[in-house]
């Protein structure tokens, strides 16, 4: 997602003016959730394409307490970018969401992940990145999360919300290995790089467009973000 190649391409497509196969557009509330706890936080752990743009999304919506950039899926043994890149690890890009779910529920950070964060019809690929650490997946921390995840990917397919089938995968946390420190915040701190301008800003603004209650202006950075 770094090289120069992608790049030039991302810049033919925006000059040629095609569009993404999914454009980012509101979705239904999820009909079931998680009941509301009165304090402390909770976990979301969800792969959405390149860490970077699922991220800096998260970063912009109030309740969340931080959102670190990592890997999820495979070995702590394996848990580099590097390694992660050569797509045989069984770790995806992932991120950790640290939320208050007084402020906003388990459902609604899926409502988000959903209407802006990815093109979840898309199968271990995303945008112009493919791979198995590419694809989409909600890791559940326990049952709540795993039923109303499964509800959820059950009620938007049955609404046909997309053009074509969820292909989100939905499966136990089993660990989450924070990326190296270059990563973190990268959003943030690199808006106009090529590729977040491209396909990860506009998530940004759909964001604040379709969700204005929830989105903060200014981000809630990691505080693991390198020099």
């Amino acid at each position: 997602m770094k090289n120069f190649a992608t790049i030039a391409v991302l810049a033919a497509v925006t000059l040629s003016g095609a569009a993404r196969a999914e454009e980012p557009h509101l979705v239904p509330a999820p009909a079931i959730d998680v009941s509301a706890a009165a304090s402390g936080t909770q976990t979301a752990v969800l792969s959405g394409g390149c860490f970077w743009g699922v991220q800096g999304v998260f970063e912009h919506v109030k309740g969340v307490r931080q959102v670190l950039a990592g890997y999820s899926g495979g070995k702590a043994a394996t848990a580099d970018y590097e390694t992660v890149s050569t797509g045989t690890t069984g770790h995806a890009e992932s991120v950790k969401i640290l939320f208050d779910p007084a402020q906003i529920s388990y459902g609604r950070i899926l409502q988000v992940f959903f209407s802006v964060a990815l093109d979840p019809t898309m199968k271990n690929a995303q945008g112009p990145d493919e791979g198995t650490q590419y694809r989409s997946e909600i890791f559940y921390a326990n049952e709540d999360q795993k039923r109303v995840a499964q509800a959820y990917v059950a009620q938007l397919d049955a609404a046909h919300v997309y053009a074509a089938p969820i292909a989100t995968r939905i499966d136990p946390l089993n660990g989450f290995y924070p990326a190296e420190a270059y990563h973190q915040d990268f959003l943030a701190f690199h808006p106009n790089y090529p590729y977040i301008a491209f396909n990860d800003m506009p998530k940004v603004e759909a964001l604040k467009t379709l969700f204005p209650g929830l989105y903060l202006p200014q981000p809630v950075l990691s505080g693991k973000a390198g020099s």
